[in-house]
Parts: structure tokens; C-alpha cells; sequence
């Protein structure tokens, strides 16, 4: 599960998934005592049970952890923390794509971000048609589905009700761009095709969310996956 909550990852172990302590900043038991202030870096809380989700959540949300790259939390009962952590928001659903054509991929420029087309589901509607429709209609291009990519989870306020956003993302290839068009309903400024290193110059201006999305999908590129 790939949450980010202020746009800082939020990553969920089983206590018997490998960890390499070298590949954190700071390391900590769930019963030490710790503050904002300490998280700094790439930290990992050994030992996360529900009270310490409500604590990391509070403080994720009130507190800007500007110095905080991400937080790793291990814990005994995976599943039980994911739906604790889930019974915190309302769930809302939304589909997206990483668009490719000729090697190049898909980015659009909104308020100010980098980013890749997606959109929340219509009632009823099944997944993969609404990511189709909503890269269609933001970029106004048609696109078919290619393969499944990783999902990712990120909050947000919205009339004062907490929103963790269910994103489900597809690898695409572009099928028609003869009238490309950035769709300005959505405040959507740009559509850009870009190589992919292009792309990874571009990820420090894109959300956290988006950036996973694309090295994830650059790294199967490299291992030869995709």
C-alpha cells in the first residue's frame, strides 16, 4: 500500500519483510519517545500498532515535516493497520494513466505541478473504463490499456471531511494525439510528450505520488519488465 499523506510517503512492512537499517536516517522502537522535531530524513518506526497510526497520522497532517523524506512502519499485523489507517478517512476512487507513444511519455502541467491525467470514478463505473476516460478527457487523445501499474493512496481535506484517494494506474499507449489539447476545465495549462529523462528532471516539481509512479515505471523499463 503506497500512501502519502502531505505528499510524504507513508510505507507499511510486515515485521518480516527485509529491512537494511543502512538505508535509514533514523531508526525507532513505537514505544520511544519522539517528536516532530526527530523526524528527519528516511525514518523507520519498528513495532507500529493503531495508536501509533492515529499518532503518525495527526502529526502528518498538523505538522509540516518539511525535513521528513519518509516514514516506514513495521508492525506485526499489516493488514489490521492498513484498514485502521483506512477507517480514518472517507475512501474515494479514481483511475489514472502513464501514457506512452514512441518512447515518450505523457505529462500535464496543473496549478502549478507537474502531473500525470487521472480522475475520480463515476458512480458505478468499473475502474479501467474510468482511467480511459479520464486520460481521454484531460488530454483529448485516445489511448488503450496496456498493463496494470502499482496503486497509490494520498489524503487530502475537502469540506472539512478527511480523503484518502484510492488511485489505480495503467501503463497506456497513445493511439490518436491529432488533437491534443490540454482540457482547461480541469485548469490543466499543458500537455507535453516527454523522454523519460525529461520526465525525471521534471519529478522534483510533481507530487510525490506522481514521481513514484514514473521511477516505477523507468525502473521495470530498466530491469526489463515492461
Amino acid at each position: 500500500m503506497n500512501v502519502f499523506i502531505n505528499d510524504i510517503p507513508l510505507i507499511l512492512k510486515k515485521s518480516n519483510e527485509k529491512v537494511y537499517r543502512h538505508h535509514y536516517d533514523l531508526v525507532l522502537d513505537a514505544e520511544n519517545h519522539f517528536t516532530s522535531k526527530d523526524l528527519v530524513g528516511d525514518v523507520l518506526i519498528k513495532r507500529a500498532d493503531p495508536q501509533l497510526i492515529d499518532r503518525i497520522v495527526r502529526l502528518m497532517e498538523v505538522k509540516k515535516l518539511k525535513k521528513l523524506n519518509s516514514l516506514t512502519l513495521v508492525a506485526n499485523k499489516k493488514k489490521q493497520l492498513i484498514e485502521h489507517l483506512k477507517d480514518q478517512f472517507k475512501i474515494v476512487k479514481a483511475g489514472g494513466g502513464l501514457v506512452l507513444k514512441d518512447g515518450k511519455i505523457l505529462m500535464i502541467y496543473r496549478l502549478g505541478v507537474w502531473d500525470l491525467p487521472k480522475g475520480k470514478l463515476n458512480k458505478g463505473e468499473k475502474v479501467e473504463a474510468g482511467a480511459l476516460r479520464e486520460v481521454e478527457e484531460e488530454c483529448n487523445i485516445t489511448v488503450e490499456v496496456l498493463s496494470k501499474l502499482p496503486k497509490t493512496w494520498h489524503s487530502y481535506a475537502y469540506k472539512g471531511k478527511k480523503i484518502l484517494k484510492k488511485t489505480s494506474w495503467y501503463l497506456m499507449a497513445c493511439t490518436d494525439d491529432s488533437l491534443m489539447k490540454p482540457q482547461a476545465e480541469e485548469f490543466i495549462e499543458e500537455v507535453r510528450w516527454m523522454t523519460p529523462e525529461e520526465a525525471m528532471e521534471v519529478l522534483p516539481k510533481a507530487y510525490t505520488s506522481i514521481a513514484f509512479i514514473v521511477r516505477e515505471y523507468l525502473q521495470s523499463l530498466k530491469s526489463g519488465k515492461v
